[in-house]
């Protein structure tokens, strides 16, 4: 342990080595002028002061007030040595964060006496620092485990989704990466905007529950097919709603809201505007132009322009203007995830040609 002297007098100043030196594992770190100590700060290591209060330039208190302006220093155990017993300046002492004092002249076996409590005092302060930060390690460690965890089911639920409705190739880890890209460009905290990743691919899990008969129909839906159709939303929400996990509570809040509509004319709750989560109003986005550029049995896909076009028509109305306004920002990076992110079906067709 490294114990801090502060003492003008330097016939003292190495009395008090002498005896630290006598103290097992410790060493003693002198100063006999206190401007000293502070010019050495905040380089200077310790872990107890000995510090006198009569000294030219700083009395032993206004120097402790300078030292705890640091605070890497502040709690750490300092005895004031003094000769004076006036009761307010032991009161000065204590406010400033002495623990103890030392009389004048300095009795050997009482310094050496106090400097052994001091540092057990120091050493199980030490060993539960070091059990506090080993917790901390282990709670982060379950913190992660259990996350990576989460993503592993919401991965294998995405898959199991897909499928059910494997014409959707990997849209759901486009419509994953297009929605992280938005909500970036939103100026959404980093650790959202994470979540947001990986909720997203859940958007269509509720399709799971909708009959097959509905689902791969390759023409055009019935008033009462595209009711069945509409109920994945909320079916998505039961599915992922009742877990303790806030990423699949997002994930169910995505999968509710990503057809809500600005105007307040989408479904399942016919929500608008804000009321509308805004996770749910970016997935709307990145959703739209991933469905719109993806060529489908019963469609052909758009082009780029044709689905910006439609997307930026419809701001206010069917989308979030701010969304709308983050997807243009975000579009050169959306096309790369785009082209990095393309169907089986369109890698193999490029294999045989």
């Amino acid at each position: 342990m490294r114990i801090l002297l502060v003492e003008d007098n330097k016939t003292n100043l190495i009395f008090l080595t002498r005896l630290i030196g006598k103290l097992p594992n410790c060493e003693a770190v002198g100063f006999s002028n206190p401007v000293d100590v502070l010019a050495a700060m905040p380089r200077l290591d310790f872990d107890i002061a000995v510090i006198d209060y009569q000294m030219p330039d700083y009395n032993g208190v206004e120097l402790l007030h300078e030292i705890n302006m640091f605070e890497q220093y502040r709690g750490k155990p300092v005895v004031m040595i003094t000769a004076d017993t006036d009761m307010a300046t032991r009161m000065a002492c204590l406010d400033a964060g002495s623990i103890d004092f030392l009389n004048k002249p300095v009795n050997p076996l009482e310094f050496q006496a106090r400097m052994k409590n001091l540092l057990a005092l120091v050493d199980a302060r030490n060993k539960l620092a070091d059990k506090a930060e080993w917790l901390r390690q282990e709670v982060d460690k379950a913190t992660l485990e259990i996350r990576e965890r989460e993503e592993e089911i919401i991965d294998r639920l995405s898959i199991a989704a897909s499928f059910k409705d494997s014409e959707t190739g990997l849209h759901t880890k486009r419509v994953g990466e297009y929605s992280v890209l938005i909500a970036r460009a939103l100026g959404l905290p980093a650790d959202q905007c994470a979540d947001i990743r990986l909720a997203a691919p859940m958007h269509d899990v509720g399709k799971v529950g909708i009959p097959d008969a509905v689902l791969l129909k390759k023409g055009k839906l019935t008033e009462q097919e595209f009711a069945s159709m509409q109920n994945h939303t909320l079916l998505g929400c039961d599915i992922l709603g009742e877990s303790q996990s806030s990423l699949l509570q997002l994930a169910a809040l995505i999968a509710a809201t990503h057809h809500e509509r600005w105007d307040g004319q989408g479904y399942p709750r016919r929500m608008s505007g804000a009321d509308i989560p805004i996770a749910g109003r970016i997935v709307a986005v990145a959703d739209n132009f991933d469905a719109l550029t993806t060529a489908r049995p019963y469609k052909e896909a758009w082009t780029v322009d044709q689905a910006v076009s439609h997307i930026r028509e419809r701001s206010g109305t069917q989308f979030d203007p701010a969304c709308v306004a983050a997807f243009e920002i975000a579009l050169p990076e959306i096309l790369r995830a785009r082209d990095a992110l393309q169907d089986f079906s369109c890698m193999s067709l490029q294999r045989i040609a």
